[in-house]
């Protein structure tokens, strides 16, 4: 790949975009990372914590929260400044390594999770604590690599690429974990009627525990494509010297933004919806272990489902984001998941709508009850708008976002992301130990979705 300074910026951009090889093998990233949020913070190991580790499932629900809330915090705080320092060095590669590494040993200790040991439970969330952390910011300057890849009108395709290639890695993931290593206690068998390789022991969930390590290896295995195949920018200045520059930098860029409304409203906009989103996915299994009883095959099952509703839609919806543009995408993504989250609200065990059903028979089929088939339709719906809204996000601020400041941007970004993600968590967990009420915690989140969609409104996408 060639590259030129600009006069304007003085910054490095490509004068020619690399290699299909090089594209793909980025794209890998997502189906390199996308385990970590599919089987411990969604479908497997965050309702083993809530259901085996924590007294009960909402209290398990609040410290998860907790956890989720810390993390969140220090990634709202240094996503920025990180940012402007890598813009300032010019590298990518080093950082996604860095971080990457956070990710696989906070990922790798979560095996300690033994279930009724209450001395687990601090060193647990803090390898969860690690984790995060590790998993966003390497998150952060990959996704700083997008312009440098595909000409701007093939970003939302690539965006939307990238996401769906993600939840197909996410649904082999649950697939390996509930048919081949996560058991029932009670029968000793996988999903496919297996006993668990490894000899994994049901009755300890070894088979929930070794997500952990799984996730770990998935990550070192699969990110290794990007860094030998996809270019990275050139080193343009030490390291010292970027955190002089790269700190100003920021300053100025802070200073500037109030001047850039469309961005700055979109950045706030992202910063709640966003929010409402992580916590819906965070939650979304923890919620359903408490409401139906289910453990770790029902909602692995679950959880495959919704990855392949959220496959389809993040590969519709970086169609539609070159086509209709990536606000408007956004904006139907929204709309789905606030009429989906309020249905489920309103669905129990034994109701759906305000409607008394039969409650599923103990012992009986998967999902043999009807609020439990209400609840996977209604989760099909948002995973089939969550891949969407995340991809036409990051593809609208590629459009927004001056191209010498990418990655600064992306921090900002990240930012908005997790300013307000460590509130939706805390709140959560607040409101869920206040009321005892897993039902009144998730509530909370309307409010997130619809003052979101009324901040985008106000954004130009050609600002």
């Amino acid at each position: 790949m060639t590259v030129i300074a600009s006069e304007a910026a003085g910054a490095e951009i490509p004068r020619e975009y690399p290699r299909r090889a090089a594209v793909i093998s980025w794209i890998f990233f997502d189906w390199a990372a996308q385990p970590y949020f599919t089987l411990i913070t969604t479908f497997v190991f965050a309702p083993y914590f809530a259901s085996f580790v924590a007294p009960d499932p909402a209290r398990g629900q609040a410290l998860w929260g907790f956890a989720t809330a810390a993390a969140g915090l220090m990634i709202a705080l240094l996503s920025p400044v990180l940012g402007a320092i890598a813009d300032a060095s010019g590298r990518r590669k080093p950082w996604i390594a860095g971080f990457g590494l956070l990710l696989v040993i906070g990922a790798s200790l979560m095996w300690l999770g033994k279930p009724g040991d209450p001395s687990v439970i601090p060193p647990l969330l803090l390898a969860y604590a690690i984790a995060s952390v590790g998993v966003e910011f390497a998150t952060v300057f990959n996704n700083a690599m997008m312009p440098t890849l595909v000409p701007p009108d093939r970003i939302g395709r690539l965006s939307g690429t990238g996401w769906a290639t993600g939840y197909i890695g996410g649904i082999l993931s649950l697939i390996l974990v509930l048919g081949f290593l996560a058991a029932n206690p009670d029968t000793g068998r996988t999903l496919f009627g297996l006993a668990p390789l490894f000899g994994l022991d049901p009755v300890s969930h070894q088979g929930d525990r070794i997500t952990g390590p799984l996730t770990g290896i998935w990550f070192v295995i699969f990110v290794l494509p990007m860094f030998l195949l996809t270019p990275d920018y050139p080193a343009k200045r030490p390291i010292r010297e970027a955190l002089r520059e790269g700190l100003s930098g920021l300053k100025r860029t802070l200073g500037e933004l109030p001047k850039q409304k469309s961005l700055a409203t979109f950045l706030l906009a992202n910063m709640i919806y966003t929010d409402g989103l992580v916590s819906l996915f965070a939650f979304g299994g923890i919620y359903a272990a408490g409401t139906f009883g289910w453990h770790t095959i029902q909602i692995g099952t679950f959880g495959i489902l919704l990855a392949i509703a959220g496959t389809f839609g993040a590969w519709l919806g970086g169609k539609l984001d070159d086509r209709l543009g990536p606000k408007r995408v956004i904006a139907g993504s929204l709309l789905i998941l606030l009429l989906a989250l309020g249905a489920i609200l309103l669905v129990d065990k034994d109701t759906i709508l305000f409607v008394k059903v039969a409650p599923p028979a103990p012992g009986g089929a998967l999902f043999s009850g009807a609020a439990e088939r209400a609840y996977l339709v209604l989760g099909c719906l948002i995973g089939a708008a969550g891949g969407p809204l995340q991809a036409a996000s990051r593809s609208l601020l590629t459009r927004l976002a001056p191209k010498d400041r990418i990655a600064q941007y992306f921090g900002l970004f990240a930012l908005t992301g997790k300013v307000t993600s460590f509130i939706g968590p805390l709140l959560i967990g607040v409101i869920t130990t206040v009321t005892a009420s897993q039902k009144a915690g998730m509530a909370l989140l309307v409010v997130f979705f619809v003052a979101g969609l009324a901040l985008l409104t106000q954004v130009r996408e050609n600002s």
